[in-house]
């Protein structure tokens, strides 16, 4: 029977901290595997994000600065010092998020501008027998999108929604390895309105890809109001955790029985 392979390998280097650089293998049930950080302090410098042949187009990322520029003096490689917000909330935000995401400092996107951008890359491997022999292998990814906003209504939600869709039109590329790509559009605003709160709490939209062959893609919807410490978000939008400043994330243990079930599943 194929067995699941946990391949903890990361495209950049180890950490010293035991938390995962950005890009790494995991099986699909990697939501409940997904680390965020609280840290007492935040670190200054981490591995940007390795760039591929399947990385969305980078024309509207603005380049690294020399001052965000360094050298890891126990590797000799280059490192990218993480963004500063002078929003306190979300750079707060960005503390939770630095080690699971590539994060960037007011991303422009098809003529929407965003303060703080997040991508996450996955890959799931099945093998046979032994890791050497791999029977399948999927591809997940996941694009943060964080806007701080003056006022939140219908029509941001729908300008977030055909702008997911003309995203998944030009970054994804369907084959047999693509599993799933999410779009997350987070606003944060002074307040949540009624019907934009009912709007988000009942908002899904996946769509599959050649009837699932593949893979799909999702646009999940969250707003929140870090003032009076309220979220509303989509059913799948499970970043919305990191976004609830005011609650402590929770860790959950997983027993022997949710162990093997993780194994066994195709």
């Amino acid at each position: 029977m194929p067995q699941s392979h946990l391949n903890l390998l990361a495209t950049g280097r180890p950490r010293a901290d035991g938390l995962l650089p950005a890009t790494w293998h995991l099986p699909t049930w990697r939501r409940s595997l997904l680390r965020l950080a609280v840290p007492d302090e935040r670190p200054h410098e981490r591995h940007p994000l390795e760039t591929t042949e399947d990385s969305p187009p980078m024309s509207d990322r603005e380049p690294a600065s020399e001052e965000s520029r360094g050298t890891d003096s126990s590797t000799g490689t280059e490192t990218t010092a993480v963004p500063d917000w002078d929003d306190e909330y979300v750079d707060r935000v960005s503390d939770r998020l630095l080690h699971n995401y590539d994060l960037e400092k007011d991303r422009a996107v098809d003529g929407e501008r965003f303060t703080l951008y997040g991508q996450m890359d996955l890959a799931s491997q099945k093998h046979f027998l032994h890791p050497s022999i791999s029977i399948a292998e999927h591809e997940s990814t996941e694009h943060l999108f964080v806007d701080r906003v003056d006022s939140v209504d219908d029509r941001l939600l729908d300008r977030y929604v055909d702008l997911g869709h003309r995203l998944a039109d030009d970054w994804i590329e369907p084959d047999e390895e693509h599993y799933s790509t999410e779009f997350t559009f987070v606003a944060v605003a002074p307040s949540i309105p009624d019907d934009v709160r009912s709007h988000v709490a009942g908002f899904s939209d996946r769509t599959l890809l050649k009837y699932g062959y593949n893979g799909h893609y999702e646009i999940n919807l969250a707003v929140v109001a870090p003032e009076p410490e309220d979220l509303v978000a989509s059913e799948n939008a499970d970043i919305a955790t990191a976004f609830r400043l005011w609650e402590e994330i929770e860790r959950k243990e997983v027993g022997l029985l949710g162990l093997i079930a993780r194994r066994l599943q195709l």
